[in-house]
């Protein structure tokens, strides 16, 4: 059985940060649902997007299996494809509908931009600097479509926070009150 692949694709057309990023590469999971949120600049070369692809996607989560990723032409570049014929990763690009997303890239992407937006006017700042609790959230949030957290499907527990406790004994934060 071939385990479930990533989708690949960009959020662009966000302020420029001041690390000068003006855009986040997404890289999602499909059999957990989990997201990378990766800084990064609209202008960066398949070479660069090579390097954070080594240093971010394959450190933390090995080799993929497949990679469904949209038509930016860094992807269609003949670096991108010979790199994961290299590593015997099956790519795919999505179509215009994306139908092979089935919608789920699209969710994400939106709910990136909800989180992130939900984030900056709450704490105010650079969202660059926002981003890895953007990330954190997002990964922590229930999934239907797998019934739990990202991270619990990934961890096998679920993620102990100081906003929710989940062990016996231990408060609990519903609303504004603690329990």
């Amino acid at each position: 059985m071939e385990m479930a692949g990533y989708f690949y694709g960009f959020c662009d057309g966000l302020p420029r940060g001041k690390k000068g990023n003006d855009a986040i590469w997404v890289v999602v999971d499909q059999l957990t649902k989990s997201a990378l949120f990766l800084p990064m600049k609209m202008t960066d070369s398949v070479d660069k997007l090579a390097r954070l692809y080594v240093n971010e996607v394959i450190r933390l989560h090995e080799v993929p299996v497949s990679i469904i990723s949209d038509r930016d032409p860094r992807f269609t570049s003949i670096l991108w494809p010979s790199l994961q014929r290299a590593m015997r990763t099956k790519l795919n690009l999505s179509t215009t509908f994306h139908p092979q997303t089935d919608g789920q890239f699209e969710r994400t992407i939106q709910t990136l931009e909800d989180l992130l937006r939900s984030c900056v006017l709450e704490f105010g700042g650079n969202w660059e600097d926002l981003l890895p609790l953007v990330e954190f959230t997002y990964n922590n949030s229930h999934q239907t479509t797998i019934g739990m957290a990202s991270y619990e499907a990934l961890h096998g527990r679920k993620c102990r926070t100081p906003i929710c406790w989940e062990e016996v004994g231990e408060r609990k934060l519903l609303g504004l009150e603690m329990v």
